[in-house]
This record gives C-alpha cells, structure tokens and sequence, in this order.
C-alpha cells in the first residue's frame, strides 16, 4: 500500500520539492523504513482545493492513513513508528529532546540585526551542548544506530548550515567536531539526498524572513 503525504513546493518553482524541514523531516521517516509513498508537491501560495479540503488549516506536511488525511510531523511520525515498527526509529525517551533548542536558536540569529544581542552566543552554546552529547553517545544522537530525533534534526541543521552561511557568511566552528562529523553522517545518507530541498529553494524560503 502506497502512503499518500502533502509537502511543500519550492517557493516559485511549485514543481520542485520546497523547503520545509517538517516535510523533509516526514518524509526521512518513510525513506528510512521503506514505506512506499507518492508525494504531492503543494504551492503554498496558491493552494489547491482538493488540499484545503482535506486539510482546512492548509498545513504541510499532511499524510493520509485509512483515508484520513493527518497534519503535524510529530504526530505523523508517531503514527509511521506505531504502523510500520520495521525498522524501528524510537529514540530513547532520554535522548528525546536533545538539541531541540538549536532551531529556534538559529532563526533569531537569522533574523537578529543586532550583533550584540546574544543571539549568536544562545546558538553556539546550544551546538556546544550536542557536540559534547555526540562526543559521550555518538555518532548518533541514541548512539550507533540512527533514530527519530536525528530525522528531526538534520533538516534543521541543514536549513542552519545553508541560511547562516548565506545570509551572515556564518559557518559552524571547526572545534565543534562532533557536530560537523554528524551533519557528515547524516546529509550523505541516501535518504536525505532525496528529501532535501536545493540550496537556493532553502535560501527562497528565508529571504523574506530575514528583510523582514
């Protein structure tokens, strides 16, 4: 049975798979546990009916499961582990919540026109807590074997990494070993090759965020 899941297009290029690391984050999920899936690429600027229809809030990324079309990539995420417990991707309940900080860290160092209001220091210190982390339990966040929270991750420190490095010319410390071999690790796997949105869909989608 083929799962049908609602992602964002590129910003201007509705063909193309956008920029949204909720999206990318659900569809890792499927990549890495072989579950067939077709996706619909959804321009959120000018969504279709059938979708508003289906899904009111107009949310992405939506997956239908007995013909009922879910919202929200935690929930979605649960529901794929719960169906589909081959492979399994639980992390640990104590590894859960590690580096579920460095987003919002990184969009208010994004957006910050202030060099001297923290926001830089906050994200530094957020990536200096997971190196530490991966450097006790890794490679990955649970240890050897990859799990949910790193599919949670790697489109965010992708999104990070390509955003901080246009936008600031900002790139993540050559001390933070640990980080960088884990981004490594985590964007050469098959499925994020797949999943990820171009660079510059991933810049398209900050730009207005950022000369806001």
């Amino acid at each position: 049975m083929v799962l049908e899941i609602s992602v964002k297009a590129a910003v201007g290029a509705p063909d193309v798979l956008g920029d949204c690391p909720f999206s990318q984050r659900a569809l890792l999920t499927l990549e890495e546990k072989n579950i067939p899936y077709k996706s619909h690429l959804i321009n959120l600027s000018d969504k279709p009916q059938w979708f508003l229809e289906v899904n009111p809030e107009g949310k992405v990324p939506v997956v239908k499961f007995d013909d009922k079309w879910v919202a929200d990539s935690d929930v979605i995420v649960g529901i794929l582990e719960e169906k589909y417990p081959e492979p399994s991707l639980a992390t640990p309940p104590e590894f859960a919540s590690v580096g579920s900080k460095i987003f919002s860290s990184f969009v208010k160092f994004l957006k910050s026109k202030d060099p001297s209001d923290g926001s830089e220091q906050a994200l530094l210190e957020e990536l200096k807590a997971l190196d530490d982390h991966l450097k006790a339990n890794g490679p990955f966040i649970a240890g050897e074997k990859i799990t949910a929270v790193d599919l949670s991750l790697a489109p965010k420190l992708y999104h990070l990494e390509v955003a901080l490095a246009h936008f600031k010319n900002w790139t993540i410390p050559d001390n933070l070993t640990h980080v960088l071999n884990y981004i490594k690790l985590l964007f050469s796997r098959e499925s994020f090759t797949k999943t990820k949105a171009a660079k510059e869909h991933v810049i398209a989608g900050w730009e207005p965020k950022v000369n806001a």
